[in-house]
């Protein structure tokens, strides 16, 4: 079953001062996770979670995760920006990014961030950009073919665009050895959203007896092998969460049995978790405004697919609570929709709910990763705002809506806003 960490009051009074929709973030919630986290891994005296910055962009949640040891995985100029701004040392900063525009790895040379290349070809790309290459780089791997777990195939990295083959893996670090890099690390990321307890450890097991082989046959021996992301969150109720004590466990179980008995047992272990780190505490707060009665039953709530575009683009379940109605009956059935010009903006389809009234107030959980970051202004829609609950259940805005001006400010020399207010 899914709670809500807020009442119905709460939001009441809370959305006297801040119009819906806005989306509301758990810092109570944020903070025992993270703790969980750190305690999980505590047994690997080099490890650090490097927040995935794309996931939830926002510097106040940021510098949460930051009182755990967190850093930041940024894919993108900007994010880099925004974790530099932050006073994040360097060496707290990945940069894993793909397709990757000269400037973008010039300035992640110049804050200090380590540099997890996506391609071979980014070697030579990287010298000329800057001259050098830094004494720490990272290569991010893809095995290729079908990647299986117990349950089953669960992506195709065949047909990813994103790392290095093993072959190309092995001639790169030979490379960066002559040049003089003096840290190595790798990544991967092959599977996204996993609620088990086995892909880290699965993952964990290839990555590590890869490690053996760089080592056999480089003379490279890794400073850190990075898990990246891939631990999800159950997004239906019935779903099971991932038990990150039992998840750290069992790295530690492969890390004892294959990198220790190599002479590896100083290798660092990194993760990039964001879906994990924020999204189950983060909700889309709308009101219900219109109710439409044709071939179907239809609730228009004020939010729509610029706040949350997961629903429309992936088609993807998010809960729905009606506050203040927890325990009646789910007993109507509604599409719950936006105003958006596109038949797709509904977070809801067939969803069975309790009556909604007009003026009630909905909860879309799991909105915390992946939900603001993601949106858009098409139709003119502008983006919400977001609050903080603090652990005293009090409201903070930690990132306004934005407003018309907003929309209109990159119109230089056609003073859009200036010609409106004047009217």
């Amino acid at each position: 079953m899914k709670t809500v960490p807020f009442t119905k009051e709460e939001i009441e009074e809370a959305a006297k001062t801040y119009p819906t929709p806005f989306y509301v973030y758990d810092e109570a919630g944020i903070r025992k996770n993270a703790q969980a986290v750190k305690e999980a891994f505590s047994w690997n005296p080099g490890f650090r979670e490097y927040f995935a910055v794309k996931a939830t962009p926002n510097p106040f949640l940021i510098n949460i995760l930051r009182e755990y040891g967190c850093g930041t995985d940024c894919s993108s100029m900007t994010e880099l920006m925004l974790s530099n701004a932050m006073d994040i040392p360097g060496e707290e900063i990945m940069f894993s990014s793909n397709d990757t525009p000269a400037e973008d790895f010039a300035y992640a040379a110049k804050i200090g961030a380590t540099i997890n290349l996506d391609d071979f070809t980014h070697i030579s790309f990287l010298e000329e950009t800057l001259g050098y290459i830094p004494k720490t780089i990272s290569f991010r791997y893809n095995p290729g073919g079908f990647y299986s777990l117990s349950n089953g195939i669960m992506d195709n990295p065949g047909d990813s665009k994103y790392g290095l083959t093993k072959e190309q893996l092995m001639r790169g670090y030979k490379i960066l050895k002559k040049k003089g890099v003096e840290r190595f690390g790798l990544h991967a990321f092959l599977v996204s959203n996993t609620t088990g307890n086995d892909y880290y450890p699965t993952l964990a097991g290839t990555l590590f007896e890869l490690a053996v082989e760089i080592k056999q046959e480089t003379g490279v021996e890794l400073s850190f092998i990075n898990l990246s992301g891939g631990v999800g969150i159950p997004y239906k109720p019935e779903d099971h969460p991932a038990d990150i004590k039992v998840v750290g466990e069992g790295v530690r179980k492969v890390y004892e049995k294959i990198l220790v008995p190599a002479g590896l047992d100083n290798v660092a272990i990194y993760t990039e978790m964001g879906r994990f780190m924020m999204g189950p505490y983060g909700y889309l707060v709308t009101k219900a405004i219109h109710e439409k009665h044709i071939y179907k039953e239809y609730i228009g709530v004020d939010a729509c697919a610029v706040n949350l575009m997961r629903p429309a683009m992936y088609g993807a379940y998010h809960h729905i609570t009606v506050l203040g109605k927890e325990k009646k009956r789910k007993d109507h059935e509604y599409d719950i929709v936006g105003s958006l010009c596109e038949n797709n903006d509904k977070f809801a389809v067939d969803r069975m709910l309790p009556k909604i009234d007009m003026g009630d107030y909905l909860a879309i959980h799991d909105a915390g990763a992946h939900g603001f970051a993601m949106g858009y202004n098409y139709n003119g829609k502008l983006k919400c705002a977001e609050l903080l609950m603090k652990e005293d259940h009090s409201f903070e805005m930690i990132r306004r809506a934005e407003t018309p001006k907003d929309y209109f400010a990159t119109f230089d020399g056609f003073d859009i806003y200036k010609k409106l207010t004047k009217e």
